[in-house]
């Protein structure tokens, strides 16, 4: 496991950290294991900083993924406009996802894998530490800041590094999903 320090330094997060991502393939290969993963979206993918158009990553992510997508506020009228999605506050998202009897986004059961992007830092900071104290489910945080409580994390990047992070991301899902017979 390759050390990394979350971007809010004032917070411990306790002896067990996140495995920091290093290469995309990682998370592929993770959502790809995945028997029912789900993609949870803030509204920060709609405040997104330098003219990026996160709401387009999230988009491709989620259909190379064949992902379901739970978004919060602004970005669910935006993310409806390019796909399917539900709409639900972040933090009620995050208690579904800890009761064993949820039957998932989309109807189809528990999810075992739950990606988290762009939602303020604090907010999922906390989100996390509940679902990595309380449940089996595993997370992958897909920010742009390190998150000790996923279960794995991307290491704090620079903008321009997130964003090739991102596309590498949706090219592994891609391509994955080409050579896995459906």
């Amino acid at each position: 496991m390759c050390a990394a320090e979350p971007w809010q330094k004032a917070e411990i997060s306790g002896p067990m950290k996140s495995f920091v991502i290093q290469k995309p393939d990682v998370a592929a290969a993770l959502i790809k294991k995945a028997k029912h993963p789900v993609l949870i979206v803030g509204h920060e993918a709609v405040e997104a900083e330098n003219d990026i158009n996160f709401i387009d990553y999230i988009v491709k992510i989620a259909k190379a993924g064949k992902i379901p997508i739970i978004a919060s506020g602004k970005s669910f009228s935006e993310i409806r406009k390019f796909t399917s999605a539900l709409l639900m506050p972040i933090v009620e998202a995050a208690n579904r996802l800890i009761d064993p009897n949820w039957s998932g986004a989309d109807g189809l059961g528990h999810h075992d894998l739950a990606l988290f992007i762009a939602i303020p830092y604090y907010v999922e900071w906390l989100i996390l530490s509940g679902i990595k104290h309380f449940s089996s489910v595993k997370t992958i945080s897909l920010d742009r800041f390190y998150q000790p409580h996923a279960s794995w994390s991307f290491p704090n990047l620079t903008v321009k590094d997130w964003v090739k992070n991102l596309n590498d991301l949706i090219k592994a899902l891609e391509e994955g999903l080409k050579n896995v017979d459906v």
